[in-house]
């Protein structure tokens, strides 16, 4: 079409300036330079390469919302849509690494086997195969792309949706996560009812939470409760500063204006407006979220799955919770037991799972989610769980199972907020160099033992000579200021910030196949600010709980049902 059009005496526009999203084969190109009536008439031919999606100046997808299903459900491997799943992903994070000038090291949860009687299935291969065509595009790129790194300058880790499966169905307190979670939003973008200028009825107004809106940003990763309190600070602390609405209140007493009072009103009008928009649609938010909290019971249920995960309960208290809040919601009894059956898989074993359904009064639709979720699990994790691998015992007689060590005494905690994705553990010990090799192989790691290291064995991150990165600097969301009393920026905080960020060492990607969480979005935002190291979040999809739910409901393990039973059985 592109030749049709500018070949001939008569082209269809005098100049072409083509731009190519991803890298183009040779054969087009030259096919291009062939036809020697076209090239004067090319005002610019380039790769742009730029394939990705990004989701937050810290977090892109490659859009890839079926990964789960095309990579990990029943008689995909080596089927068409397997194969063009890998390779559209694995372009597409090689595009963002060009765009960005980045060579990693690709690091890759590996597939293994614990003992000789788990054999490694073609899904724990997922990530080593994406890890692969991953490499391999970047290889090229050494030579196809000016100015592309030819040493490593940062790391990049591929992992899957198994290594942390309570994550995605957990209810997370953050204001972000709790925005998407509860309310109807798509994408980004919420929808609310303002006042109508002409005073008829409400109109609907759409509006994006998004890295534009200061507000937002600086409360997103709050817990709802602090961002609550926040909120009215701010509120209080606008309305007395502001001429504006001072005279706004101060006239609330009956009293008239005075024509100095009009004027100052008058004057400090579009600011105030502008600013107290921004602010009541934030009020609103959180006082909607807050409500929902109240009346679906939420506190007792948050708390529930917190002490499930971190082995402070078990069945006794699962079983007296689906008794006494037989009006919780179907969802919400479902992400119960989801993580229930996640720290307790023998608790689903033979018929036990169904009893739970029934209690909970579950249909056998939504039992296909829970088992779905467990399949996905490793065989060799499965193993070490059913052999206690990571329990706490808190006395002689009674010893209850943990999936998460507590963290709490890090970091001052808001109630509900103990729980942290495993992708924090990992990132931080990969940027120490703790990562065990037996775990995490490397497709370009200088050593040796790489495949074939002694058990133990740790990943020792290489020290990267600044001489070697290209890569482009510019502003975290770690250095953009936190605490401003009415949304707006200040700019002492920004430059203090902009120093620290020239200090920074090299970047750290992680990249997720089968769906992130806005949990770990927010674990890549805040380990950026304690390790010094921009942390950037990859995934096939961003998605929240309800998506996670239809996945793992909508797709059917027929075979590792099979399998799983079978080692059940044994």
């Amino acid at each position: 079409m592109f030749l049709s059009d500018m070949s001939g005496r008569v082209p269809l526009y005098k100049k072409a300036f083509v731009f190519f999203s991803s890298p183009t084969p040779k054969e087009l190109v030259t096919h291009i330079k062939n036809d020697t009536s076209v090239l004067p008439r090319i005002g610019a031919l380039k790769e742009f390469n730029l394939e990705y999606f990004p989701i937050d100046s810290q977090g892109f997808i490659t859009d890839n919302e079926k990964a789960l299903e095309q990579l990990f459900g029943e008689d995909v491997e080596n089927s068409q849509i397997y194969d063009a799943c890998l390779n559209t992903m694995a372009m597409r994070i090689a595009t963002m690494f060009a765009s960005l000038r980045e060579f990693p090291f690709v690091r890759y949860r590996a597939s293994k086997s614990l003992d000789a009687s788990t054999v490694t299935s073609f899904r724990e291969l997922v990530p080593t195969k994406l890890a692969a065509l991953v490499w391999n595009y970047l290889s090229k790129y050494k030579t196809t792309i000016p100015n592309f790194p030819q040493a490593e300058t940062c790391e990049l880790i591929i992992l899957d949706r198994s290594v942390d499966q309570i994550a995605p169905v957990i209810h997370e307190w953050t204001y972000d996560a709790m925005c998407h979670d509860l309310l109807e939003m798509e994408g980004n973008k919420y929808v609310h009812e303002v006042p109508s200028k002409t005073g008829g009825a409400p109109e609907k107004k759409e509006v994006l939470l998004e890295d534009h809106d200061p507000i937002w940003l600086e409360l997103r990763h709050a817990h709802i409760a602090d961002a609550s309190e926040r909120l009215h600070d701010k509120m209080t602390n606008f309305i007395s500063k502001n001429k504006a609405a001072q005279i706004q209140h101060g006239s609330r007493d009956g009293s008239e204006l005075s024509t100095r009072d009009l004027q100052k009103m008058v004057q400090a009008l579009p600011q105030y407006t502008e600013q107290m928009d921004k602010l009541s649609l934030h009020v609103e938010i959180a006082g909607k979220i807050n409500r929902l909290i109240r009346e679906l019971g939420l506190r007792d249920l948050g708390q529930l799955e917190q002490d499930l995960v971190f082995g402070d309960a078990g069945a006794k208290e699962v079983i007296n919770f689906l008794r006494t809040n037989q009006d919780a919601t179907p969802e919400n009894k479902l992400r119960l037991l989801m993580i229930y059956s996640i720290v307790y898989p023998e608790k689903f074993e033979a018929d036990k799972g169904v009893k739970l359904m029934q209690l909970a009064k579950l249909s056998p639709d939504d039992m296909k989610a829970v088992n779905n979720m467990r399949l996905l699990e490793r065989q060799s994790d499965a193993k070490k769980a059913s052999m206690g691998g990571f329990s706490l015992k808190f006395d002689a007689q009674k010893k209850k199972n943990a999936a998460r060590k507590d963290r709490t005494g890090e970091e001052e905690a808001w109630q509900l907020s103990r729980f942290y994705p495993m992708i924090e553990e990992i990132i931080e010990k990969l940027s120490k160099g703790d990562l065990s090799k037996d775990d995490y192989s490397c497709m370009n790691d200088p050593s040796p033992t790489v495949h074939g290291g002694t058990r133990g064995a740790s990943v020792r991150t290489t020290q990267i000579p600044a001489a070697h990165s290209i890569r482009s600097r510019r502003t975290a969301t770690w250095a953009r200021p936190r605490h401003s009393d009415d949304g707006c920026s200040s700019d002492s905080v920004l430059k203090n910030a902009l120093n620290d960020f020239k200090n920074m060492g090299q970047r750290i990607f992680v990249f997720i196949i089968g769906g992130a969480t806005r949990s770990e979005l927010r674990v890549c935002h805040k380990l950026t600010t304690k390790l010094k190291r921009e942390v950037i979040l990859g995934s096939s999809s961003i998605d929240d709980p309800p998506q996670f739910i239809s996945y793992w409901a909508n797709f059917w393990l027929k075979n590792s049902l099979l399998e799983a039973q079978g080692r059940s059985q044994s």
